[in-house]
């Protein structure tokens, strides 16, 4: 049985070491580096973070929040947790390869366990793919259509295709996997930064999937009665629309979290197409954008665990 597309319920993960992460620069060309002191990002970005937990529970959105010990290392990316684990409604946490170093440390099974515990939630099982020596960083890689049980990949140094696979066949999901190409001709490093599918919409940059595989990926789309809001480069890249996220919240309300960046650089008719799909809420996050290179989507780890 498919599951449920959205949830009320989200990790997030506080920017205490946010930082240039020079590590993940080498692949993701929408870091940039700040004038800023680093206690100064740090700070905005905490203030950013702060405030986006505080959008999601005026909207009825439960933010479960996973802080680090003093023993954990510096971690610059932790603020983008949707890459180290999913969790789906039969309580089964599954962990991700990451590609750098400083990013395999995010991942901490046994404190988010105790985290989602602490709420009244259930991990009956661990499913632990970080044993692999290629990478498939969880949903900034894979890009679930879970009503359909079809999963989306573009395949990238984050993104291993026969790894990407594997996972589909183990999970009962149909694969389609893709190749990209940004403005400047190098693959998207995350497949969420031009792809984002809802309930029944999906924002894609089609220019960017590679001719190829670009009647193939729109084409499932359709079959899956998705409606299409395609995106130019700009707006993928400059503003990141398509890294956004439907959720449904406590009173069974439809939203959409994006960036503020998102929202501005959507167009009025494509915001008018979106609002019919859930209520849109804008976050301001611009100093993660800038120097982390994700979005709001890439922030929100969806909680699908079952209750105890």
């Amino acid at each position: 049985m498919p599951q449920s597309h959205t949830t009320y319920s989200v990790f997030m993960v506080p920017p205490q070491d946010f930082c240039f992460n020079e590590q993940t620069g080498q692949d993701n060309e929408f870091q940039n580096t700040s004038e800023l002191t680093p206690s100064l990002v740090r700070e905005d970005a905490m203030a950013e973070f702060n405030h986006m937990v505080n959008i999601l529970r005026d909207n009825f959105i439960e933010v479960l929040v996973l802080g680090k010990s003093a023993d954990t290392p510096e971690l610059p990316d932790a603020v983008f947790p949707n890459n180290w684990f999913s969790t789906n409604r039969q309580g089964q946490l599954t962990l991700y390869p990451m590609k750098t170093a400083n990013r395999q440390a995010e991942v901490r099974p046994q404190e988010l366990t105790q985290l989602a515990q602490s709420h009244g939630y259930l991990v009956k099982s661990n499913q632990d793919l970080t044993s692999r020596s290629k990478a498939l960083e969880g949903t900034g890689s894979i890009i679930f259509d879970h009503k359909h049980s079809i999963a989306y990949a573009a395949i990238s140094d984050r993104c291993d295709q026969q790894l990407f696979t594997d996972f589909c066949k183990k999970s009962s999901y149909q694969p389609i996997a893709f190749h990209t190409q940004s403005s400047s001709g190098k693959p998207f490093y995350h497949s969420n930064v031009m792809l984002s599918i809802g309930e029944a919409f999906a924002v894609v940059c089609s220019e960017a999937i590679a001719e190829t595989d670009r009647q193939k990926v729109l084409s499932q789309l359709k079959v899956a009665h998705k409606q299409i809001i395609d995106l130019t480069f700009e707006q993928t890249e400059k503003h990141f629309c398509a890294n956004i996220l439907q959720l449904r919240n406590s009173r069974g309300e439809l939203i959409i979290v994006m960036s503020d960046s998102a929202y501005q650089g959507f167009s009025k008719a494509q915001k008018e197409l979106l609002k019919l799909h859930g209520k849109l809420v804008p976050c301001p996050i611009n100093t993660i954008e800038s120097i982390g290179g994700g979005s709001a989507r890439c922030m929100l780890a969806e909680n699908f665990l079952p209750k105890q």
